[in-house]
């Protein structure tokens, strides 16, 4: 495996670290009992699918990324990012860690929404053929004669599922009885 390269295929994991799940993207192993480790490798999936090849860096990018946000809003909502550096993780031998290094992220267990919150500030994908046949995205009206990639006057929350094989959108009101007025009330809130 080239270092830029970072696949990680089904045969191709870290030793002494139980895998507890694989998306497409990213990799999740259980490091003790209070702690995962998030890994993003370069894969790249398009509509649900895994392509054969990756994106050198991608992993790292999109860790990268994601570290900034979860610093930069902490202060709004607490979350599970505990470390981006791969030395913290115990058991890893040398080649592993360089594998890892700068595409992993230890994070405290928590247990996962059964939504994803995707907010929209411009209409575009599966938002833009809901609404070029209803009106509306994700069950919300929106004004006639919006464009392709078009911004919205205001950005939207439009949920869909988490834990199924193909994303699915979701109105509030389906969102909300899926996971409690409570949560869904200060997700969107936030």
């Amino acid at each position: 495996m080239n270092q830029d390269s970072v696949y990680l295929g089904k045969d191709d994991r870290p030793p002494g670290l139980d895998q507890v799940a694989s998306g497409k993207v990213r990799d999740i192993y259980a490091v003790d009992d209070e702690h995962l480790l998030f890994v993003t490798t370069d894969r790249v999936s398009a509509f649900d699918v895994v392509m054969n090849a990756g994106i050198p860096h991608k992993g790292a990018v999109l860790t990268a990324i994601a570290a900034y946000w979860f610093e930069r809003t902490k202060s709004l909502i607490p979350n599970h990012l505990v470390s981006t550096t791969i030395d913290e993780v115990e058991g890893l031998d040398g080649e592993w860690r360089e594998k890892l290094r700068g595409r992993s992220m230890l994070v405290k267990k928590a247990e996962p929404c059964s939504i994803e919150w995707v907010v929209r500030g411009y209409i575009a994908g599966s938002g833009w053929k809901e609404y070029q046949k209803q009106g509306t995205v994700c069950g919300i009206p929106l004004p006639e004669g919006l464009q392709l990639a078009q911004r919205l006057d205001e950005p939207i929350l439009t949920p869909t599922t988490k834990f199924e094989a193909h994303d699915r959108p979701l109105t509030p009101d389906e969102a909300r009885e899926l996971v409690g007025a409570d949560i869904y009330d200060k997700g969107e809130a936030v």
